[in-house]
């Protein structure tokens, strides 16, 4: 490929970060302005670095938009090129935790053009090596603990660079219903196309896949596999052989493993996505043109996956076939959570002539999937809170305001509205009003306890207690319109 970079004398305003994290992410984007002093000519400078890396990259993703069998053998020098590596270090979280060697961002950026130089020489005579990930573990809505890996600033920052690079030949490779961790898609992308596939096709079960251990059971040869199935050239590839070789360091001890990719790495994210595009998506489109013969609807985020099905018959091989297709690239459907389910708009109908009870729900990106009635009696999908979900975070909120309980109230209700407005922005979608009603009471109550046990001597009043509550607590509000509104503006 050529190496010529594009240049733009025009400015153009930054987007807005993908939504990786969910809600996480969702609050981050939040009143976020610029600020007096150098920072403002800093955003200036990630900007031109933002239009001179997507262009120079341009030719790559029309080479891959043309011919999805070329093989790309030219593509180590975008990863080196400094304004690569400057664009990549900006789009790095700051307050991110230091991996083994300690080293944080704001430390890097007191000396960043030798840094980077350094780094860029390294990666150019081959030097570059890949650190272990730090193990820590995150505690998940249902008691158990997600294990993070926590990446050395530079291996995130190359990583960066790579991704970015190889984005612009996956994006054009990748599924339509494929969502996870793809530029300019979200949760939120998956759940409308969710919704619409369940009221437009002819959906009556619905088939809500769970991968076992995705992240740390896939098989790290296949991966290479399919990476270089589309990427030939080797120094790209042995840059992600060295993550996935660097291990994992947990309480003094380094574990090194031939399957999985640490979770918490900007690579991880697209490396699952490649895995699983050669893996299910690939395979399901094949299967969906050569044996299906009724609808089929298929909706992916990451490792979760829920397929529509017209025919219960094609549901039960699809499951059985796939199940046979996971065991031959090392991986296994969790037996409890994957399940097929009656589930579309005839399904209350049907289960009723049978004498059985109301259909069932299904979980999905934090909404619980239920079969309802609109006021004029027509079938629709209702998209509640999962109440473990709301629990958890609930909990979580408790214990941040006893912790808080003796710092003045307007900074603990500066905090509080972050949160509740972040909670609102992902859970805000139609006929989820009650539980969204339901968080904000929770949380007054939780405020209101953890104000009136400031002192023995006094409590606080309803009535300074509502003043508090007008002022720092957003009211519950439905953030998101209808899907079928939301497709109409996009298109």
């Amino acid at each position: 490929m050529m190496n010529e970079h594009g240049k733009s004398d025009k400015p153009i305003l930054p987007e807005k970060s993908s939504n990786k994290a969910g809600t996480s992410a969702a609050e981050g984007m939040e009143e976020r302005g610029l600020v007096e002093g150098n920072l403002r000519q800093q955003n200036a400078f990630r900007t031109q670095c933002r239009v001179d890396v997507r262009s120079a990259l341009e030719r790559v993703r029309a080479v891959a938009r043309k011919d999805q069998d070329t093989r790309f053998t030219a593509l180590f020098h975008y990863v080196y090129d400094l304004k690569t590596l400057e664009w990549a270090f900006f789009q790095l979280k700051k307050e991110a935790a230091p991996g083994v060697d300690g080293e944080t961002w704001q430390h890097y950026l007191e000396d960043l053009e030798q840094n980077l130089q350094a780094l860029s020489a390294r990666l150019q005579r081959g030097a570059y090596r890949a650190k272990p990930v730090r193990r820590t573990y995150i505690l998940k809505s249902d008691g158990r603990q997600r294990p993070l890996g926590v990446t050395a600033l530079e291996d995130k920052l190359v990583q960066r660079a790579v991704v970015e690079v190889l984005n612009a030949i996956y994006e054009e490779d990748f599924a339509d219903f494929s969502y996870g961790f793809r530029p300019g898609r979200s949760q939120h992308n998956a759940l409308d196309q969710l919704y619409l596939g369940i009221h437009r096709k002819k959906v009556n079960w619905v088939l809500d896949l769970d991968i076992r251990n995705f992240f740390d059971s896939l098989s790290q040869k296949w991966l290479v596999k399919f990476v270089e199935h589309r990427i030939g050239d080797r120094r790209v590839v042995r840059l992600i052989q060295k993550w996935l070789r660097a291990g994992v360091l947990e309480q003094g001890k380094l574990t090194v493993s031939e399957a999985g990719t640490p979770q918490g790495g900007s690579a991880s994210p697209l490396l699952a996505n490649v895995y699983l595009h050669y893996l299910f998506d690939m395979w399901t489109k094949a299967w969906l043109r050569k044996i299906a013969r009724g609808d089929m609807l298929v909706v992916r985020f990451a490792d979760d996956a829920v397929l529509g099905f017209q025919k219960k018959a094609e549901a039960e091989r699809y499951w059985n076939e796939l199940k046979e297709r996971m065991k031959k690239f090392d991986l296994e459907l969790h037996p409890e959570k994957t399940r097929l389910l009656e589930f579309g708009r005839f399904a209350a109908q049907q289960r009723q002539k049978r004498g059985e009870g109301k259909p069932e729900t299904f979980n999905y990106l934090g909404f619980t999937h239920i079969c309802g009635k609109t006021r004029k009696g027509r079938f629709t999908v209702l998209r509640q809170t999962i109440r473990k979900r709301m629990q958890a975070k609930l909990k979580e909120i408790r214990t941040e305001l006893r912790r808080r309980m003796h710092d003045p109230p307007d900074e603990v209700g500066q905090w509080l509205r972050a949160v509740v407005r972040g909670h609102f922005q992902y859970y805000g979608v139609p006929t989820n009003n009650a539980a969204l009603r339901n968080f904000r009471w929770q949380v007054e109550r939780s405020w209101h306890s953890v104000l009136c046990r400031r002192s023995h001597k006094a409590t606080m009043s309803w009535n300074r207690m509502r003043r508090l509550l007008q002022r720092w607590l957003p009211p519950a509000q439905i953030c998101h319109s209808y899907p079928s509104c939301r497709e109409r503006v996009m298109t």
